[in-house]
């Protein structure tokens, strides 16, 4: 008796695992989809984001002046970060697929 329960219950097992890796990794509810849709399109204001870059420079280069480099350093880093954002959306924007049809 004790050999058909574990017969059983490692068929049932082998069984599900088959299931289980059968379905496909879309079929799967994902919790933040309904997230990404609320907070909507993703848009870049360079204009903006350049000013920010401008910003984040010439305090950094205040910093210099009165001996805070650590200070200067990080606002130097703020500024690349912002400008590799930039350099991001445009590549998005050069790399983005025509309309379709057109």
């Amino acid at each position: 008796m004790t050999r058909r329960f574990t017969t059983l219950a490692v068929s049932a097992a082998i069984a599900g695992g088959v299931l289980f890796s059968a379905v496909p990794a879309q079929a799967a509810p994902v919790a933040e989809q309904g997230s990404v849709s609320v907070r909507g399109p993703i848009t870049c204001n360079i204009s903006k984001m350049r000013q920010q870059v401008a910003s984040h420079k010439s305090k950094a280069a205040k910093l210099d002046n009165l001996g805070y480099h650590k200070s200067a350093a990080k606002e130097r880093a703020k500024a690349r970060a912002i400008q590799n954002r930039i350099q991001q959306c445009q590549d998005t924007d050069n790399d983005a697929p025509g309309p379709i049809g057109g």
